[in-house]
């Protein structure tokens, strides 16, 4: 069974870069076929699409956080990376890691990433 875990900073100042490490285990990033995706979810609003990286390491990003966001990966640490520049306060979320790209097939537990001075 495929487990996602993410790990980041809590609290992050506004203008700051945020980075968000998902540890999968259970199965190789670089399965074919399989995508990972970063997915965030604001205090009171719903979930957003923030982009993935497939098992070619072919990047997909949601256009309207592309300038800002990019995914990588270590195939050899089987983790994949969030890097996300020029943070606002709403920014602030429930950040997770997810299994799938255009059908979600597993989520890790989320990480709070506050934004605020």
């Amino acid at each position: 069974q495929v487990q996602l875990q993410e790990s980041g900073p809590g609290l992050v100042k506004p203008s700051q870069m945020l980075s968000l490490t998902c540890t999968v285990s259970g199965g190789s990033i670089t399965t074919s076929y399989y995508a990972w995706s970063w997915i965030r979810q604001p205090p009171g609003k719903g979930l957003e699409w923030m982009g993935a990286i497939a098992y070619d390491g072919s990047t997909y990003y949601n256009p309207s956080l592309k300038s800002r966001t990019s995914i990588s990966r270590d195939n050899a640490k089987n983790t994949v990376y969030l890097q996300m520049n020029s943070l606002k306060p709403e920014d602030t979320a429930l950040y997770y890691c997810v299994r799938g790209r255009l059908t979600i097939m597993g989520w890790g537990q989320g990480t709070q990433v506050t934004v605020s001075s």
